[in-house]
């Protein structure tokens, strides 16, 4: 019993790390639809603040002026997070980051980051090799190609980190419906099942395009 207790995620013992949503960066993603990533995002962020579980919240270049803050489906669930701003691609290169992981005193890493072989999978590799457990969520997280993320998954998957979506991870966080989380479970959970369901309906995917015409928000397909 004591080993199945361990298996399962309780919101008491993880930290959320959300990296690089940032429309240039979400841009990069082609064959998956970008709504229904910034929708998941989005949602577990707001979870997460209701549950008190620690958000680390980090973007790529800003300060640089090459890139744009989070998107805004994000940090309006996040309003009292200051995203760290890096230089590196892999936000564990960056001291500030690693400081922030450390600060929330959490062992168990959920991540999410754009694109998935670069955004994620290089902080997740980089985490497990410094001693932490993680899980990334993959239906928050994309690539230019369908095979780029499904590649960057089995790596993630042989380095030790454990796959799960969004809807199973919210369930995870509490599990118990008299449970004092239960409240914000419910009211959130029939709203996102229903919005969801009608993204999966009706899927938009950008059409792929080279470096020198890289698709930005509003472009025509």
């Amino acid at each position: 019993m004591s080993q199945q207790r361990r298996a399962v995620w309780d919101a008491a013992d993880c930290a959320l790390l959300l990296i690089d949503y940032q429309d240039s960066v979400l841009a990069q993603v082609f064959e998956q639809d970008r709504r229904l990533i910034e929708f998941n995002a989005s949602k577990l962020a707001k979870l997460a603040t209701s549950f008190e579980i620690p958000v680390v919240l980090s973007t790529i270049g800003v300060e640089m002026g090459v890139r744009e803050a989070t998107i805004p489906a994000l940090t309006a669930e996040l309003p009292d997070i200051v995203p760290i701003d890096r230089h590196t691609q892999n936000a564990w290169e960056s001291v500030a980051f690693v400081e922030a992981v450390k600060a929330t005193g959490r062992r168990r890493l959920v991540i999410g980051g754009i694109v998935t072989s670069v955004c994620l999978t290089q902080v997740a590799v980089s985490a497990l090799g410094d001693g932490y457990e993680v899980m990334f969520i993959e239906d928050v997280v994309g690539d230019s190609l369908r095979e780029n993320h499904d590649i960057a998954v089995l790596r993630l998957a042989h380095a030790g980190a454990v796959p799960n979506t969004t809807m199973a991870m919210m369930g995870e966080w509490f599990r118990d419906w008299t449970s004092p989380l239960a409240a914000s479970a419910l009211e959130l959970f029939g709203p996102y099942r229903e919005e969801w369901a009608a993204l999966v309906r009706a899927p938009e995917h950008l059409e792929v395009r080279g470096l020198e015409s890289e698709q930005r928000p509003g472009d025509p397909t």
